[in-house]
């Protein structure tokens, strides 16, 4: 399993125009190539009477398949500024089809990587962007003294607390940063003079999406 990366968690859709010229901008989560070929056909079907359907997609945690077609404008004005978007952002696992309807006046090759490219920002606003980093769930068991040291070692580390029990002791569940596990760990030992017992799940990849963990 690999270190943090930005992905696509839920897409969106945003536009601009251009000298008359309306630049749509679809975005869509996807895991694989069939699944992004699969959103560029239902995007064209859906937009059948535009002039232009571009599009750009980024798979993998280190970018490792990348793809771009500019659809009959001129080359390197549509498919390569939108793809050097989400690289520049550094999203993963992302489509993006931007349709174009032609408003009569011709941008040049200037004013189409600018269309093309600005379309991809605005569309990436309405998108939600997790990034995906791989933790441990942290259960932590303690007596009442301790659990003041407990929440605020993770209030400070900026940890998130799935849940919280009180009954004759204190359950804490936190999903833990896999590089921070065993210093989280020694810090709350020493803080609660070794009266907290500690159980670290498997690793698996998760991610915080308004305020919220996600397993991903």
């Amino acid at each position: 399993m690999s270190g943090r990366y930005k992905i696509m968690w839920k897409g969106g859709q945003g536009e601009l125009t251009e000298k008359k010229s309306r630049f749509i901008a679809t975005v869509e989560p996807v895991s694989t190539e069939e699944e992004a070929l699969a959103f560029v056909e239902r995007t064209r079907k859906k937009y059948w009477d535009a002039r232009h359907n571009c599009y750009a997609y980024v798979l993998g945690e280190r970018g490792q398949l990348q793809k771009c077609s500019d659809d009959g404008e001129p080359g390197q004005t549509a498919g390569r500024p939108m793809l050097d978007v989400l690289l520049g952002q550094e999203i993963r696992d992302v489509c993006v089809v931007v349709t174009r309807y032609f408003g009569g006046v011709l941008l040049g090759t200037g004013g189409l990587v600018r269309a093309y490219s600005g379309a991809v920002v605005e569309g990436l606003k309405k998108c939600k962007i997790v990034e995906k980093c791989p933790g441990r769930l942290l259960v932590m068991v303690s007596d009442y003294t301790g659990i003041g040291k407990i929440q605020y070692i993770l209030g400070q580390r900026k940890i998130a607390v799935l849940d919280t029990q009180y009954t004759d002791k204190v359950l804490v569940k936190a999903m833990v940063p896999e590089e921070e596990t065993e210093r989280l760990m020694a810090e709350i030992m020493d803080g609660t003079g070794g009266r907290t017992r500690m159980t670290l799940g498997d690793l698996i990849y998760f991610g915080v999406t308004d305020g919220e963990i996600v397993l991903l």
